[in-house]
């Protein structure tokens, strides 16, 4: 490399500079400085294809204000001339590194930019782990930029452009690029929606994604296709129903070495029947103490060695049969539905919880003492196990007031308002811009902002969700009325009679006693909506939902884990 003054007219920028073919760049930031002093550090430039006219690498910008400088000063020679800093002939690839070098360095490029002049490395032989040593990047991000590659061009284009967020972009590289045209065709329908995030995976494999880590087998050797995500730190099996296969033979397996291994039984549960601790206690193999093999929905395997049931421990230890615990009541509700009620439930508390940020704070704090599943801090997913009842839950009044009070928190703090969370919004490094922000503003915004981002961490289905509805006095009627979604999750034909009874009164519910669960739900849907000449129940709730929650039956299951005790009740009120 050589240092020179080369003629303006001998320079244009080169092909291999990443900005090059974009409009001409803003260069009044740079304009008095060379007026002033001139051009102070030289381009990067390399020869042409002809003699005596040279290629700009890098320094685009610099070359646009010698120009505009040139022009206003026609007479003096040394404006028409520019220092430059020659490099090697014939070297495009190592041309295209100093442009990106120097632009990273300068105006960081958006991800499609860097993705282009990455392809076009490779293209002259760079490896990504060589491109990832020049700049001095991890192979992850080299690797995730690379990825881009997977998409219709329009996907990169949209993503460029802000249309579409990292978490889905980083899905629909997964996709084949049917499936890219099929979410194009939904982004375009004014009538469907195109999903996004998580819902953008399942919507990609079919409503199953098991991740590859919780194969008992060994991934690489079974030949089954594997979806990994941009950073390859993530892996799906693309078939969940091969990975079935697969996996139950390695439980198998795993079943028969537990056997010679001299376990008197080996118990293997399916998704359906998972192990519950509070209904075991340890006990060793020589007393009989058997494995329970848990096998969960997800693909996970959990092995729980050493375990028999309390009845049969309070059998060892000279209880008898007849002291033996009594039988778990029948539950009276889902699962399905349990996961709705709590689900509504925390969309009412966390807005409620808006209004006072008070509460928002000692809650905050208690988290901080205490603890909490979620506080990494990462924000509550609201995982709902079906689409109706996502839908319900995302047009419910609460969740719809949550989500106005979180807009205009993400447009106090300058973020786009069509952000999913504040919580990570702001990324690691921008936590002292955030800082200072916050200290500009007055205490009661920054309390309205606690208050949203402990609703965002707040874990729906917590038995904090009682208590806080007790102590905010929330009225679930406020919030929320029975929506087909309910309906439908109800299906005990015992249950349904009582809330016809509480709805209709005994008379109705008696008279159609032994109906089918069908007419049953059509009674009930009736009251609630006023419909088929029944009147219409307002502001009706069931027991489930209320605070403090309570159940129909007096020998079935406690309808929830978060129902508060009379210490709670007492400090609540």
């Amino acid at each position: 490399m050589k240092l020179d003054f080369i003629p303006l007219a001998s320079l244009s920028v080169s092909r291999a500079n990443m900005r090059h073919g974009k409009r001409p760049p803003d260069v009044g930031d740079l304009l008095a400085s060379v007026r002033a002093r001139g051009i102070l550090v030289p381009v990067l430039v390399r020869a042409g294809g002809t003699g005596g006219t040279f290629e700009i690498v890098a320094g685009r910008r610099r070359f646009h204000a010698a120009l505009a400088v040139a022009a206003e000063r026609p007479d003096d020679a040394d404006a028409a001339m520019l220092p430059c800093a020659i490099i090697d002939d014939g070297d495009d690839a190592a041309a295209v590194e100093a442009s990106l070098i120097e632009n990273l360095a300068r105006l960081d490029p958006d991800e499609v930019a860097q993705w282009e002049t990455f392809v076009r490395l490779t293209r002259e032989g760079r490896t990504p782990a060589d491109i990832a040593a020049t700049f001095g990047l991890a192979d992850s991000a080299v690797r995730r930029i690379l990825a881009l590659s997977n998409l219709l061009p329009r996907l990169r284009s949209l993503y460029r452009r802000g249309d579409i967020d990292t978490a889905s972009i980083r899905h629909l590289t997964l996709a084949t690029k049917r499936q890219q045209q099929a979410w194009l065709a939904l982004l375009d329908d004014a009538d469907s929606h195109a999903p996004t995030g998580e819902r953008l995976r399942a919507w990609l494999f079919g409503g199953a994604s098991i991740p590859a880590d919780h194969a008992l087998f060994d991934v690489d050797a079974s030949g089954l296709a594997i979806a990994e995500d941009l950073f390859r730190e993530t892996r799906w099996f693309a078939d969940a129903d091969a990975f079935w296969i697969a996996q139950n033979a390695a439980v198998a397996a795993r079943a028969d070495a537990y056997r010679a291994a001299g376990w008197h039984e080996v118990v293997t549960l399916g998704p359906d029947t998972p192990f519950q601790s509070w209904e075991h206690e340890k006990c060793a193999r020589r007393k009989g103490g058997r494995v329970y093999i848990d096998v969960r929905r997800t693909g996970e395997v959990v092995f729980h060695e050493g375990y028999i049931t309390r009845r049969e421990a309070t059998r060892l230890r000279g209880g008898g049969a007849d002291t033996a615990p009594a039988a778990v009541p029948r539950a009276e509700i889902s699962k399905s539905l349990r996961a709705y009620l709590d689900l509504h439930r925390h969309a009412a508390v966390r807005a409620v919880l808006t209004a006072h940020p008070g509460a928002a704070l000692r809650l905050m704090l208690a988290h901080a003492v205490c603890g909490s599943a979620l506080w990494s801090v990462r924000r509550e997913p609201q995982a709902a196990p079906s689409e109706a009842i996502a839908e319900s839950v995302e047009t419910s009044a609460g969740e719809t007031a949550f989500d106005s009070r979180r807009r205009a928190v993400l447009d106090v703090l300058g973020l786009d308002a069509d952000c999913p969370s504040v919580v990570g919004a702001y990324g690691v490094r921008d936590l002292s811009a955030l800082f200072l922000r916050l200290a500009e503003l007055p205490d009661g915004v920054v309390l309205d902002i606690l208050a949203v981002v402990m609703g965002e961490t707040l874990a729906a289905g917590d038995p904090v969700i009682a208590a806080l509805g007790l102590h905010l006095g929330i009225d679930m009627a406020d919030w929320w009325q029975a929506d087909d979604a309910f309906l439908d999750l109800v299906r005990d034909k015992s249950t349904l009679s009582a809330l016809i009874a509480e709805v209709a009164g005994n008379a109705i519910a008696d008279a159609n006693h032994g109906a089918a669960g069908k007419v049953l739900r059509a009674i009930l849907g009736d009251h609630l909506s006023g419909s088929n000449g029944r009147p219409r129940v307002a502001r009706w709730v069931p027991r489930w939902m209320r605070f403090p929650a309570s159940r129909y039956a007096e020998a079935a299951e406690p309808v929830a884990a978060d129902a508060p005790n009379a210490e709670t009740t007492r400090l609540a009120a």
